[in-house]
């Protein structure tokens, strides 16, 4: 539920900020980026404690001008060395040595020496400045100047001080506003007894803001079980939230308006436009389906106005549609699941058929008469070379709806190869592989092969191309028209055959676009496909979307906000070290925010994905991790190597959902405890 907005102008921070129940120490060192503290254990104690990341105000007491008002904020790292520490630990030796009680209400300690124990150091680290400007309260994500140590008092932030910390945005300070998301709570540490006494801290919500997602790049990284699918779905719940406000139902709703539409989100409410279309690929199926984990909060189940699912393989269960294609009929969608499936086989003829154009040529669809010569003969080649391709899908076992092909052979030459098969008057699909069989074999005979050059005589050009010759050593599977067929050929299409269906009149990414231009939620299921299906069926989405959002870009029509959405993320992406920025994941990172496409994706190694997309990624949610390899990487990005340590501390089973959050507006990492996902009632 969205909080009633708390401003900055609701609390006199200088004071609330200052009570003296909330003193913490005073520096004795403070440069540009760290200071050190004195600190006692009365003080930790009369705070409730003072946990690692936890923040601090160090508030300046200006002696040379009383209207100044100066606070820094300080993130606590760890210990410091105190000058005197020597001493201290000395005297400790020495009490020990002596087997004196040193602790408790019973010990042996004279007061002055209690006193001197009880001090010291801790390293904080500074993330910027808040002071007032013009009557304008504001934060510098850096310190403009500091002053000598003992001008600077330190407070624990807590209650609406630290409410207004953890929501700080770089534009606008509003902890909660009408737009905002709640999506948990303040927590600085797995161990929560004081976290748990001290309600100032541990009730402090922390809400997400809609421009940070939207159109953004978000990751989600931790061990299984840490809680990640519970962010994503806290994600998904908060833009449905954010959709519900957008200030038009849809593209018509908008016609007339003379509104810039190249700003996506509406300046005065921060609410998107138009509805947000969300797009899951779920590779274990947990969206999809209902299962033990869910408790009731499958979105799917939750969501039953918004959600279209699809699968890869026919469903008994009601509610899901099919992800396949005609290939006999979706000619380039089919031939590009057939590029995508061939295209990792290095033998020349395969990469030969991926490097065929099945493309319409200009001037196809014009009546026959309407055609130019060129036109005409590019007509023809289209046709044949179609015929061509179905051949090889039929031998390959594909079904088809419509059991023939017509194209043009030529009466006088070519058809005179095999005169009892007519293609132009339309032959069966056994008869176009038998006739194209038997032209590619004319082409080695010394006899046959001169109606080819009687045809090139009288047309100027060749009946075969480079494209149907590639087709016609995939089809008869033999290299050389006289050799013999041992190639794979058309058989490596078997592969792909469950993808095909003879029956679709409408292919599935057109259904799946005009879904998510409603603000629809699509679930595609792809927990049954093998790993080549999963990769072949994201990336054919993904691209067909990336597609149809830069065409509407370059003639200047709105593009809703689309959130692609990957589990298991390292299966689809491209990897760490691979360096080919033309695939549809890194175009999405780099290029998608023009064209209002947010990416979320998660995983359990931040090193298993491409630079190229984790350079591009504004939004992090942060969990347990196991090996200082993952923290490595980590540490390159933002305030993060400020909790390295800690992450791979933590437990995966006792922490779930507690993360360190970096958001696009908020200038440094925030540690959080996601809520839990919960149906609403």
């Amino acid at each position: 539920m969205i909080s009633v907005i708390k401003k900055v102008t609701d609390i006199d921070f200088f004071k609330e900020g200052q009570k003296e129940d909330l003193f913490v120490g005073r520096p004795y060192s403070i440069n540009y980026n760290k200071t050190s503290l004195l600190i006692s254990d009365f003080w930790k104690h009369k705070v409730k404690g003072i946990p690692q990341g936890s923040f601090l105000l160090a508030f300046y007491d200006n002696p040379f001008e009383e209207e100044i008002h100066e606070a820094l904020l300080l993130r606590v790292l760890n210990p410091s060395s105190l000058p005197t520490d020597n001493n201290v630990i000395a005297s400790m030796v020495e009490y020990y040595k002596d087997n004196l009680n040193t602790s408790g209400k019973k010990s042996d300690l004279d007061d002055f020496t209690k006193y001197e124990f009880s001090f010291s150091g801790l390293e904080c680290r500074i993330l910027g400045t808040f002071y007032t400007e013009g009557g304008n309260f504001e934060f510098g994500a850096d310190v403009e100047n500091f002053y000598s140590a003992h001008n600077y008092k330190v407070y624990k932030a807590t209650g609406k001080i630290l409410e207004l910390i953890v929501n700080q945005r770089d534009k606008d300070l509003v902890a909660g506003g009408e737009s905002e998301y709640s999506i948990g709570k303040v927590r600085y540490s797995s161990s929560r007894r004081f976290n748990t006494l001290d309600e100032a801290v541990n009730k402090v919500e922390v809400f997400i803001n809609p421009g940070d997602m939207l159109g953004k790049r978000t990751a989600l990284f931790g061990m299984t079980r840490t809680g990640k699918s519970n962010s994503v779905k806290k994600i998904i719940e908060a833009t449905v939230e954010i959709s519900k406000k957008a200030k038009y139902d849809g593209f018509k709703s908008a016609e007339g308006s003379s509104e810039n539409f190249m700003e996506p989100l509406d300046k005065d409410s921060g609410a998107p436009k138009f509805p947000v279309g969300q797009i899951i690929f779920d590779i274990n199926g947990e969206y999809a389906n209902a299962n033990l984990q869910d408790k009731g909060t499958a979105i799917f189940d939750l969501y039953k106005d918004l959600v279209i699912r699809y699968s890869v393989l026919d469903k008994t269960e009601e509610g899901f549609k099919v992800l396949k294609t005609n290939f006999f009929t979706e000619i380039q969608a089919g031939f590009e699941l057939v590029r995508s499936t061939l295209v990792q086989d290095t033998s020349n003829y395969i990469q030969s058929v991926c490097a065929i154009d099945l493309n319409i040529p200009d001037g196809y669809n014009k009546q026959i008469q309407d055609r130019t010569s060129d036109e005409k003969n590019a007509a023809n080649l289209y046709d044949r070379k179609v015929a061509l391709y179905k051949a090889c899908l039929h031998a390959a076992g594909f079904k088809s709806s419509q059991n023939h092909v017509k194209f043009f052979g030529d009466v006088s030459t070519i058809n005179q190869i095999i005169p009892s098969i007519e293609p132009h008057k339309g032959i069966s699909l056994d008869e176009c592989v038998t006739w194209f069989s038997a032209i590619y074999d004319a082409t080695g005979d010394a006899t046959l092969s001169q109606h080819f050059t009687q045809y090139r005589q009288a047309k100027g050009f060749d009946y075969l191309d480079e494209d149907m010759r590639a087709l016609l050593v995939f089809l008869t599977r033999k290299s050389t028209p006289t050799g013999t067929a041992n190639l794979s050929g058309f058989r490596k299409l078997r592969a792909i055959a469950g993808l095909h269906t003879p029956t679709i009149q409408e292919s599935f990414e057109t259904e799946i676009i005009k879904a998510l231009r409603l603000g629809k939620i699509v679930i595609i299921d792809l927990s049954q496909g093998d790993p080549l299906i999963q990769r072949l069926y994201s990336e054919k989405i993904c691209s067909r979307i990336f597609r149809d959002s830069m065409d509407r870009f370059i003639r200047t029509k709105p593009n809703n906000f689309i959130e692609f959405y990957f589990e298991e993320a390292h299966n689809l992406f491209p990897k760490k070290d691979d360096k080919d920025l033309s695939q549809i994941y890194n175009r999405i990172a780099k290029e998608g925010a023009k064209l209002n496409l947010g990416m979320i994706y998660a995983t359990q190694e931040v090193s298993s994905i491409s630079s190229n997309i984790l350079k591009n990624t504004q939004n992090w949610f942060i969990a347990h991790l196991n090996n200082e390899d993952e923290t490595r990487e980590l540490r390159k990005y933002y305030d993060f190597a400020d909790f390295t340590e800690s992450l791979v501390r933590f437990s995966a089973k006792n922490d779930k959902g507690f993360v360190r959050m970096k958001t696009y507006s908020n200038p440094f990492v925030v540690p959080v405890q996601i809520d839990q996902f919960l149906a609403k009632k």
